[in-house]
Formats: structure tokens, C-alpha cells, sequence
């Protein structure tokens, strides 16, 4: 019997893995734009990056729940590593499209999984702790990898970035093949007929967490992807692209660690609130500047109140599902937040099309303020029934 793994190595197996998949998040839509796509391309070429997770993740928590997680992360991993390989190999906006598919085929087949690993290592104690740890993982993967992109587009060019993307997936896969057998096993038992989904989405608090965690990581993932479109339409090159995205990572490393702090100090609801209000402001003044300066500016500050959202609603998922299903409620807490992917980039790209890139920005922040409000507003509604 394999030895049992720490927490150190999904953390390990998340940083490659997040440092790929952000770094293509970056290179495709660049990649793109290079070859002459609109902003509505781009829109429906993020919102790709969504349709797999979407359609696979409630699936892809079953799969763990029952069998474990080593074989569905290899093969999410691989997956991902031969779609950012294609653009490589054919400089053409299907093959970015299919690069965009397996990219996010990879995040479904990794990203649930892992989420669910680092549930079941952790004590009810030290669940936020480690949840927290793992965005912090995923932090520093979103400054290495937008950077990296960056820098590799405007020196290498964009195929032999992806080429590069694809390599850095070799150490988590043969982590995973070689002492993967340590991980958490699955319970073995499939899931009884008739006890679907709507098990888990009706559990107390499910519906609450999945709308609040779907507008802000719609937000979160906008903004990574319309960053980019609004640098390079003002002319910056990639490489300051890539600076400034890394900003918004180094806000997000820094924010997470305070999270422990924040929850005791001031609760869920004005934490949660106080996120979203600082994320609308950020998106609203977007477009009234032109200096990389003033961008990482923004960029830093709009990852201090994004970023706050992500690990806590991971807890909550994890702490709410029914037992022996918290890879499926992870699951489907990913679906309900790669709907909203799906439809915000095909949305907004439409958007900025018609009426530029302003109205994407400002929209976006209107969306994010409904979210402070509907943040508060639970907080009002449980002291109705409380009382």
C-alpha cells in the first residue's frame, strides 16, 4: 500500500498545473489578437475555456468521489498539455479554440479534484487554513504564469510559448504517476439511483454559496481576460501584459494570507460585501487610465477584494455536502461558476464590440456591486429568521 501523501504534494501538483493553465489563459487570447480576432472572438475564445468545466465537473467530483483523484488528475493534466501543444504546431484561431477546450478540460479534471484532496487531508479546524494555503498555491501560479506568457510572447513569440506551457505539465503527471497512490482513496460505492444533484444543491446554505462564489470568480476571470484585450488595444506589449496581471496575483498571495484574520476580526457577510465593493471600483476605472503605472495599481487592488471570495466559498462547499459527496458538491460549484463564464465572455464580447471596451468594465462593476448587496442582504435575511 502506498505511503499516504502530505498536503505538500497537491500543493506542488497545483502550482505546475496553475502556472500552465494561467500562462495559456494569458498566450491564447494574445495569441489571438495577434492574429487579427475581434473582441468578440476573444469573448467567445474565454468563454471556451469554460464550456468543459462546465459540462464536466459535477462528473469529474463523482469520479474522485468514488475512485479517488490520482487518474482523473494525470489524465485532466495531459489533456490540457496536447491542446496548448496544437497552436504550436498550427497558428490558426480553431486551433487556439481547441487549445482553449483542453485548457479547460485540464482546470475541470484538476482543479475539483484537488479542491477535494485538500478537504479530505484537512481537519474541520484547519479546513479554511489549508483551503487559504491552496489559493495562496494558486496565487503564485497566477504571477509566475501571466508573467512568464508575457514575457515569452514578446521573446520567444506565441508558438513557442505554448510549446513551453506545455512542458512545464511533465512534473505534475509523473508526480501523479509515481507516488500519486498516496492520495485519498474514493469511497468505491457509485451514487444510488434516484440520488442525483439536487441532493447536494439543496443542502442548507448550497444555493447561497454557489451564487456568491459564481459572481465573484466571474469577475475575477473577466478581468484576467479583458485586461489583456484593453492593454493591447492602448498598445502596451505583452510583457508589461504580463506585469501587470502578475500584480494582481501578488495582491491575491497577500490578501490570502490575511484571510484567518479578516473572518475573526470583522465575519463572513462584511468581509464578503467589502470584497465585492472594492472589485466594482477597480472595474469602473479601468479605462480612464493609459499608464502601466497606474494599471498595476488597479490590477493590485482589485486582487485584494476579488480574491477574498475564493477560498471561503471552498470551505463552505466542502463543509456543506452530503457525506461521501464533497467532491461533488466542489463539482458542481465549479459548473454553476463556468455557466456564468460561459455566458459573461460571449456577453461582454459582444458588448465590446458594440459599444467598446468602457461598457465592459462598467458593466462588469454593476455586477460586482449586486454582489455586495446580495452578500449583505443574506446577512439581513438570516437575522429575520434568527429572529
Amino acid at each position: 500500500m502506498a505511503t499516504p501523501v502530505s498536503l505538500r504534494f497537491p500543493y506542488a501538483v497545483s502550482f505546475f498545473a496553475s502556472t500552465s493553465v494561467r500562462g495559456g489563459r494569458v498566450a491564447l487570447p494574445l495569441f489571438a489578437l495577434s492574429l487579427g480576432a475581434s473582441p468578440f472572438t476573444v469573448g467567445l475564445l474565454a468563454a471556451a475555456f469554460s464550456l468543459a468545466p462546465m459540462l464536466l465537473a459535477v462528473q469529474t467530483g463523482r469520479l474522485s468521489d468514488r475512485f479517488g483523484s490520482r487518474w482523473p488528475l494525470a489524465l485532466g493534466i495531459s489533456g490540457g498539455a496536447i491542446g496548448v501543444l496544437l497552436p504550436f504546431f498550427f497558428q490558426s484561431i480553431p486551433a487556439l479554440f481547441f487549445a482553449a477546450l483542453m485548457n479547460g478540460l485540464a482546470f475541470s479534471f484538476y482543479g475539483v479534484p484537488l479542491q477535494n484532496v485538500i478537504g479530505l487531508l484537512s481537519t474541520s479546524e484547519t479546513r479554511v487554513r489549508n483551503f487559504s494555503n491552496l489559493t495562496l498555491i494558486v496565487s503564485v501560479s497566477s504571477f509566475a504564469g501571466p508573467l512568464f506568457a508575457g514575457v515569452a510572447m514578446d521573446h520567444l513569440g506565441p508558438p513557442l510559448t505554448c510549446l513551453v506551457l506545455s512542458l512545464l505539465t511533465i512534473v505534475p503527471v509523473a508526480m501523479l504517476v509515481l507516488r500519486g497512490g498516496g492520495l485519498p482513496r474514493g469511497t468505491g460505492k457509485p451514487i444510488p439511483p434516484g440520488d442525483g444533484i439536487l441532493k447536494s444543491i439543496r443542502q442548507p446554505g448550497m444555493g447561497r454559496i454557489l451564487a456568491t462564489s459564481s459572481l465573484m470568480l466571474s469577475g475575477f476571470e473577466l478581468f484576467m481576460f479583458y485586461i489583456p484585450v484593453y492593454a493591447h488595444s492602448i498598445g502596451l506589449s505583452g510583457t508589461v501584459i504580463g506585469i501587470i496581471l502578475a500584480s494582481f496575483a501578488t495582491s491575491s498571495f497577500i490578501v490570502r494570507l490575511a484571510i484567518p484574520r479578516l473572518l475573526a476580526r470583522f465575519g463572513l457577510e462584511p468581509v464578503l460585501a467589502g470584497a465585492f465593493y472594492i472589485s466594482a471600483a477597480m472595474f469602473f476605472v479601468v479605462p480612464f487610465f493609459q499608464s502601466p503605472v497606474m494599471l498595476c495599481i488597479v490590477a493590485f487592488i482589485f486582487g485584494l477584494g476579488v480574491s477574498v471570495g475564493q477560498p471561503i466559498t471552498m470551505s463552505m462547499s466542502f463543509t456543506t455536502a452530503a457525506d461521501g459527496r464533497s467532491g461533488e458538491a466542489m463539482g458542481i460549484r465549479q459548473t454553476v461558476n463556468h455557466i456564468t463564464r460561459v455566458i459573461g465572455p460571449t456577453l461582454f464580447g459582444s458588448l465590446g464590440t458594440a459599444f467598446g471596451l468602457y461598457a465592459v468594465f462598467w458593466t462588469n462593476a454593476l455586477m460586482l456591486v449586486s454582489g455586495g448587496l446580495f452578500s449583505r442582504r443574506s446577512k439581513v435575511d438570516e437575522n429575520e429568521k434568527t429572529d
